[in-house]
């Protein structure tokens, strides 16, 4: 996303360097679902649409319908209409991560970036989290950043980090069993 340019080599999307596309551009081609996301006053409905206003209803509903967002707000009394205050102090983690999941998804970006985004939940709202990811792998482009392995078990393609540089590259079944960085992890 040009946050930070590269000092070194350089990052290719879709096969062209970062540098060859307008900020705009670049940037739309992302959704980010950050550890920490922001929740603002006002509806849940509104929570999501800010990605994209003009969205249709349709489009909402079926960004929040990825995200397993229906799952718990059919049980809240108004619905997609309850107003939840600044930075969501009416919802739990996984609430407000599968309404982050569901803005970023609503931009339609090639890729999407969830960063740690399951860290602090507890088992059931990670389980929810992951299926939405694994569905949207499908038809995404998906980078996950995790300490949380169970996350990236079921991802194409891990690179483990270790000062900065991969040091291990592989799926999760080949990196298991190889006694290098990633073993060490697991058994951590």
């Amino acid at each position: 996303m040009r946050l930070y340019d590269v000092s070194e080599g350089e990052v290719l999307v879709h096969g062209r360097n970062v540098k060859d596309y307008s900020m705009h551009d670049l940037r739309v081609s992302f959704g980010v679902v950050p550890q920490n996301p922001f929740i603002f006053y006002g509806s849940i409905w509104d929570n999501v649409k800010i990605a994209r206003p003009d969205a249709t209803n349709k489009d909402v509903i079926k960004a929040m319908e990825i995200a397993h967002v229906h799952e718990f707000v059919n049980e809240m009394q108004n619905g997609w209409n309850t107003v939840v205050g600044d930075g969501g102090v009416n919802l739990s983690g996984g609430q407000m991560q599968r309404i982050a999941i569901a803005r970023a998804v609503l931009g339609n970006p090639d890729i999407l970036i969830f960063d740690e985004a399951t860290s602090a939940l507890d088992n059931i709202s990670e389980k929810h989290i992951q299926q939405a990811m694994e569905d949207l792998m499908k038809t995404h482009t998906i980078i996950i950043v995790a300490h949380r392995l169970s996350t990236i078990k079921n991802v194409d393609r891990i690179m483990v980090f270790k000062d900065g540089e991969v040091v291990e590259e592989g799926t999760y079944g080949e990196l298991e069993h190889k006694g290098g960085a990633f073993t060490e992890l697991l058994n951590n």
